[in-house]
C-alpha cells in the first residue's frame, strides 16, 4: 500500500536522524564507548549507521514515485563519474590521522605539515557525502529521492560546521595552533608515494565493487543504463 510505503519512509528517516543525534552525544554515548570501547564503538555505530543507510534507500525505491523532473539518459553520467572522486575522497580520507573531524584514526600523529587530504578539506568524508548526494539527486527526479538525497546533501554541509564547533569546544587552543601550522607551514615534505598508491587503489577498489553491488542495495544497474 503507498501509505505503508511513504510510513516506511518516514520511519527511516527518523530512526536514521535518531541515531545521529542521540548516540553521538551525552549522556547515551560515553555509556556506550565505556561498554563497547571506543574501537567496539566505532565499529558497531559504523555498522549500524551503514543498515539504517541501506533501509533509507530501499524505502525511498519503494515509495510512491511522484515525479519532479523527466529521466533522460545523460543524468546517469552524473553519479557514475562523480563517485569516482568520492570513493577516492573516502579512500584518502577514512583512518588518516585527522583531528578536526570524524573518520580518522591515531589523531594524535597528525602532523600539520604533512596533512594528506585534511590540507584540501578539514571534513572528506561529508564532502564525500555531499558529492555523492548532489550527483545521486540528478538521474532520481522523483519526490522520494529528491527528499533522500536533498537532505543528505544539507545534512553533510550543515554537518561541518557543527563539527567545527564541537572540535573548537573540545580541543580549546588547539583547534586553532592546527589549522594555524597547517596554513604557516612552507616545507616541502617527502612525498609517501606508497601510502598515496594504496589509499589510491583502495578507492578504485570501492568504485569497481559500489557498481558491482549497486543492483543488489539499490536495484539499478548504473553500467546497464549506460548501455544503448
Amino acid at each position: 500500500m503507498p501509505s505503508l510505503n511513504w510510513l516506511n519512509f518516514i520511519a527511516a528517516f527518523l530512526v536514521f536522524f535518531a541515531s545521529h543525534m542521540v548516540l553521538v552525544r551525552p549522556p547515551i554515548r560515553p555509556l556506550l564507548v565505556a561498554f563497547l570501547s571506543p574501537r567496539g564503538f566505532s565499529l558497531c555505530y559504523s555498522l549500524l549507521s551503514l543498515g539504517i543507510l541501506w533501509w533509507l534507500i530501499v524505502a525511498a525505491r519503494d515509495a510512491p514515485y511522484v515525479a519532479l523532473w523527466p529521466w533522460e539518459t545523460w543524468q546517469t553520467y552524473v553519479p557514475v563519474l562523480m563517485m569516482l572522486p568520492v570513493c577516492l575522497i573516502l579512500a584518502f580520507g577514512i583512518g588518516a590521522p585527522n583531528p578536526f573531524s570524524f573518520g580518522g584514526r591515531h589523531n594524535n600523529r597528525f602532523d600539520p605539515e604533512r596533512p594528506g587530504i585534511v590540507g584540501l578539506t578539514r571534513h572528506p568524508i561529508l564532502v564525500a557525502a555531499f558529492l555523492w548526494s548532489v550527483a545521486h539527486v540528478v538521474p532520481n527526479g522523483d519526490l522520494a529521492h529528491v527528499i533522500l538525497f536533498g537532505t543528505f546533501a544539507v545534512f553533510s554541509l550543515a554537518g561541518m560546521k557543527l563539527i567545527d564547533r564541537r572540535k573548537q569546544r573540545e580541543m580549546g587552543n588547539t583547534w586553532i595552533c592546527l589549522l594555524a601550522d597547517m596554513k604557516r607551514s612552507s616545507s616541502v615534505a617527502p612525498v609517501n608515494w606508497q601510502a598515496i598508491l594504496f589509499r589510491a587503489t583502495a578507492g578504485l577498489v570501492l568504485y569497481i565493487v559500489l557498481a558491482v553491488a549497486h543492483p543488489l542495495f539499490a536495484g539499478v544497474d548504473p553500467v546497464a543504463t549506460l548501455m544503448p
